[in-house]
This record gives structure tokens, C-alpha cells and sequence, in this order.
């Protein structure tokens, strides 16, 4: 009896980039895998690993100048080869037997067309159907998917929906055709744990609705392993391991395997040092380091008090409409000790990074005090705030964001030195600059280059060495290693708390990540719809959590296998 043959199979995939020079790299290099009819693939592996150009290799949405994939390359779907296939042939695939939803909906959404709007094109391409059937088969699709009052949401547009209703649109979209492979692309990266969750529900059940097979791509191997039935673990363009998803989490085989598993924070135990991929790779040995202790003590000093604090958000309806407010915090009080870090968790718009930036009197607290070493910082001129907010710095989530890319590393650096009056002139300022550079592991050199030639990892540092030029007491960490690889996340947290413990440094530490923040935190506060609903010492509030909001939050932390999202077959 023949065997069924895989619904894709992916041969000796070789995809290399060129620029006007003739110079480049090859980013995928003679890989093959099989994704069986009805099965989830993941692959795995850090930014720059080749997973999304495998994807767009298999979509045929690589780009035609600068991109070249080899001749010997065969992507067979139902036994046709993709990569020779004609153009009407594409069209009529994508979006119908092969779909695919990317890693960040807004920038994959049209902003100027209703969501309604872009099922029902997508639907009408691709079905032939009229008007009026498509539109009541998007409705059907958005209740599907779970967003609430489908009908409503048909007229919304996608800034008008929160992170995790865009995702659910994408989805929606991508199942529309009832497709043979869906592909999805980093699909939860940027989402609360608990969305992350009911994605990840929504994609299973969706799968075994309608038999789809799933090629699911993320950089967190934790996260695959409650989804995948096997896992293709890449690395620098090749395929490192490839098995059953138990095999890879019970007995990996591949060094680089082993530490993907062992860089992610766990909740079970909190290293002094995360171990990070170098570590396991080449000649290393890596050590197991002690365990960190937690918690505040009582000799402890108090370097921040913050009591009652309220921030509103006013908004007018209309030119001619009433003015209505939004209370996006709602009286939190809290106190940081000098030298120890605060984590402070809670799904997007529950008001966390709101209260990191009314701290920062970057946005209008509306009541409330609080009170640096004694002084109410909501009650200071600007004058007399101004030395205030060198000794309170804030780390943004977004490094691509957050630097100036017209400036050099130099610019970025010294800027803030020469507002604040450190340094007694340019020469002073640079060599500062460099010192801190180095301080952070990178080289003195990258002063004269400018943010683009840096990978994400590189940028936050660059931004976190912006901070220490002003020789800051606290530091708000506002979701600064949300959007970065388990491996580089492992070195910013590393230097975080090597920062730490070498200055004294105090951290509000502000993440949708509970793994993380258990790991960096002596103590946690849950905020929930701008409230403060728990707080307690970090190994207090995980090994008992008093509020349901806090017990629905850990339960949504990834566990990998064997905590599977959907039923397996043994």
C-alpha cells in the first residue's frame, strides 16, 4: 500500500539575495520538508534563520529583482511545483488553497477599507460569487472567528480594532476559501499572553473544522509545542532537527535545539544568569548557574511612592459633540525600592504603559501624587522637573521606533548629555558615549554607524545605553523585549540585571509576558481595566494568585508539551 503523499513538500529549497553589486548572501540553503494533508508543521528558529523567506518562497511573493532561488528548488503543492507555475495559476492559489496571515495585521490590513470591505473582495476574487452572498458569508466568518456583534464589525476599520480583533480579521480572511494550507507567519508575536491563547485556540479549532494543514512559524519553541504535530528547527538558513513535536521537547538532538528550549525564561526556576544560544554552541560548556533570590527586604529603601494616581483621557465627538473622558488608570498606588525592580503586567489597554508614561510626565496624570525620595513630581514646574527626568528614564518596546534614524549611534548618544549639561564638551560627550557603548557588549566602533545597520537585539541596546548616558536611578522597561527572539531577549534581560546589580539601578518593568517578568521581578502588580487587582511579592503572587484576573493570566503562559492546545492522536 502506498503511502499518502505530503499535500506540500518542500526539496532542496536554495533562496539567495543579491544587491546592484553582485554582493549578498544566501538566506535559505538546500532545505526540505513535508506538511502531510490535515497537520501542523512549525518551523522554528531566531530572526534571520530563514523561516519567513521559506514562507515567501512558498507563496511565491519573494521579490523578482535582487532574489534568485535555485533551479533544482521543487516546492510541490498537490503534486504541482509552484515554482513554475504561471501567474493566473498564483492568483488562483493564493488566497484559495494556500492562505496566509502575517505577523502584524495593521500593516497587512488596508487602513483605508472597512474589514467587511476586505473579506468580501477577497471572497468575490476568489469564489465568484455576488455581492450580497459574500457579504452574509463574511458576517458567518467574523462570528467564527469570535469577535463579537459580526454585523457591527463588518463597517469597522482596522484601527478601530484592538491587536488581537485585527488578527481575528486576518484569519477570517485567510479561511474565507476554506483553503488546503494555511501559513502563519509569527501570528501571536506581538499579543497579550491570554489573546495569544484564544489565537491559538481559534487556530486549532478552525484546523479540525476544516481539515487544513498548517505551516505555523514563530521563534518560540514553548509556544509551538502546545500546536505543532512536528517542528523544523532552523538556524542560519539550514535545517538543524526536524521531528515529532514530544521528540523535541523529551530528547532534542541538536545543540542548537537544546538551548532555543533552555533561553526562555521558566516559571519553575529563576537562574542568576538566562543561558543564551553561544552557550551550547562550538566548544562551550555551559555551567547551571545558582538560583536568584526575590523579593523585597526590610532594610530596603524607598526610591518611588506612587499614591492614588489617576490619568484620564479626554476625546470630542463631532465638531459640535459633547467632551467625554476615559479613565485609562484608575487609582494605583505602589512603592519601588531603591535597587530592585516592580513588574507590572495586565493585557494591552489595561493602562500599564499609560502609567509608565504618566510617571514620566509624559502624559497628564489627573490625581494622584508621585513622590521621588520625598518629592511629588506631579507638583514640580518644568524647571524644577528637569533634573528629575534625567534621574527617571524610560526604555520604549519598539528599538526600530525609538532611534532617530538620521542620527548616528554618536548623535543618539550625546544628544542627551549635551541637554543635560554632562560632559564639559563634545570630546568628553563621545568618549562617554563609547564608554557606555561598551558597557552595553557593543563595540566603540558602531558610534559612526546609524540604527539600521543594527539588529533589533543591537538597537535596544543602544537605546538602553541612551538611558545610562543621564545616569539614571530608575528605569521604566516599558515592553522593551516583547518584540525580540527568546535568545536576544535572554541577552537584554542578562544586561538588565548585570545593570542591576552593578549600579543599583531600580526597574518598572512593563510586559504582557509573565515568564519574563517572574524572572527579572521582586515584586508584581496586575493591573486589570486601569485598576491595580493584585499585588504581592513576585514567588508569592505565582505560587498562590488571590485574584481570578491574576490566576487567568498565569494560566495562559505557554508551557510547551505536553500542554497541548488541541486533542492528539497516540
Amino acid at each position: 500500500m502506498n503511502p499518502t503523499p505530503p499535500l506540500l513538500s518542500v526539496r532542496k529549497l536554495r533562496v539567495s539575495f543579491r544587491d546592484e553589486h553582485g554582493h549578498g548572501a544566501e538566506a535559505v540553503k538546500g532545505i526540505s520538508f513535508d506538511i502531510p494533508a490535515g497537520k501542523t508543521v512549525a518551523l522554528v528558529g531566531e530572526s534571520g534563520s530563514g523561516k519567513s523567506v521559506t514562507a515567501m518562497a512558498i507563496t511565491r511573493l519573494l521579490p523578482e529583482h535582487g532574489c534568485h532561488i535555485a533551479a533544482d528548488s521543487e516546492i510541490l503543492f498537490d503534486g504541482r511545483n509552484l515554482l513554475t507555475a504561471s501567474r493566473r495559476e498564483l492568483r488562483r492559489l493564493r488566497g484559495g488553497d494556500i492562505a496566509m496571515v502575517f505577523q502584524e495585521p495593521m500593516s497587512s490590513l488596508n487602513p483605508v477599507y472597512s474589514v467587511g470591505e476586505q473579506i468580501i473582495e477577497t471572497l468575490m476574487l476568489h469564489t465568484r460569487v455576488g455581492r450580497k452572498a459574500a457579504y452574509q458569508r463574511a458576517v458567518a466568518l467574523l462570528k467564527e472567528v469570535g469577535l463579537p456583534t459580526p454585523d457591527r464589525k463588518m463597517s469597522s476599520y482596522p484601527h478601530q480594532l484592538s491587536g488581537g480583533q485585527q488578527q481575528r480579521v486576518m484569519i477570517a480572511m485567510a479561511i474565507a476559501c476554506e483553503p488546503k494550507l494555511l501559513i502563519a507567519d509569527e501570528p501571536t508575536t506581538a499579543l497579550d499572553v491570554t489573546i495569544q491563547q484564544q489565537i491559538l485556540q481559534l487556530l486549532a479549532g478552525l484546523q479540525k473544522k476544516h481539515g487544513m494543514a498548517v505551516l505555523f512559524i514563530s521563534h518560540d519553541l514553548e509556544l509551538v509545542g502546545q500546536f505543532a504535530d512536528e517542528v523544523v528547527v532552523m538556524h542560519h538558513g539550514s535545517i538543524h532537527e526536524h521531528a515529532p513535536v514530544q521528540q523535541i521537547f523529551e530528547a532534542p538532538q541538536d545543540p542548537y535545539t537544546k538551548a532555543l528550549l533552555r533561553c526562555r525564561p521558566h516559571l519553575a526556576q529563576r537562574p542568576a544568569r538566562l543561558p543564551v544560544i553561544k552557550d551550547f554552541l562550538g566548544d562551550s560548556c555551559y555551567f547551571e548557574p545558582p538560583q536568584r533570590q526575590r523579593g523585597y527586604q526590610a532594610d530596603d529603601r524607598v526610591i518611588l511612592e506612587v499614591q492614588g494616581l489617576c490619568v484620564d483621557y479626554h476625546s470630542r465627538h463631532g465638531w459640535f459633540g459633547g467632551r467625554h473622558s476615559q479613565r485609562a488608570v484608575d487609582e494605583v498606588s505602589f512603592t519601588l525600592m531603591r535597587g530592585r525592580t516592580l513588574g507590572i503586567v495586565g493585557e494591552s489597554g489595561c493602562g500599564k504603559s499609560t502609567l509608565g508614561l504618566a510617571l514620566m510626565r509624559l502624559q497628564q496624570a489627573s490625581v494622584g501624587r508621585v513622590l521621588f525620595e520625598g518629592e511629588d513630581m506631579l507638583a514640580l514646574t518644568p524647571r524644577q522637573l528637569r533634573d528629575y527626568k534625567r534621574r527617571i528614564q524610560i526604555v520604549f518596546q519598539n528599538p526600530y521606533a525609538s532611534l532617530n534614524p538620521r542620527f548616528s549611534v554618536a548623535q543618539i548618544l550625546t544628544e542627551p548629555m549635551l541637554l543635560h549639561g554632562i560632559g564639559c564638551d563634545a570630546e568628553e560627550r563621545l568618549q562617554l558615549a563609547g564608554d557606555w557603548l561598551e558597557h552595553v557588549g557593543l563595540p566603540r566602533k558602531a558610534l559612526a554607524k546609524y540604527p539600521h545597520e543594527f539588529s533589533g537585539g543591537q538597537r535596544q541596546r543602544i537605546a538602553i545605553a541612551r538611558c545610562l548616558t543621564m545616569h539614571p536611578e530608575i528605569l521604566i522597561c516599558d515592553e522593551s523585549v516583547s518584540a525580540l527572539d527568546v535568545s536576544v531577549q535572554a541577552q537584554v534581560l542578562n544586561l538588565l540585571q548585570a545593570l542591576q546589580d552593578e549600579l543599583g539601578l531600580s526597574y518598572l518593568f512593563i510586559s504582557h509576558d509573565l515568564a519574563v517578568v517572574k524572572h527579572l521581578s521582586d515584586q508584581v502588580l496586575v493591573m486589570q481595566h486601569g485598576r491595580c487587582v493584585e499585588l504581592a511579592d513576585a514567588d508569592t503572587l505565582y505560587a498562590a494568585p488571590q485574584h481570578p484576573y491574576t490566576r487567568q493570566l498565569l494560566d495562559a503562559i505557554p508551557q510547551g508539551w505536553p500542554h497541548c492546545i488541541k486533542p492528539r492522536v497516540a
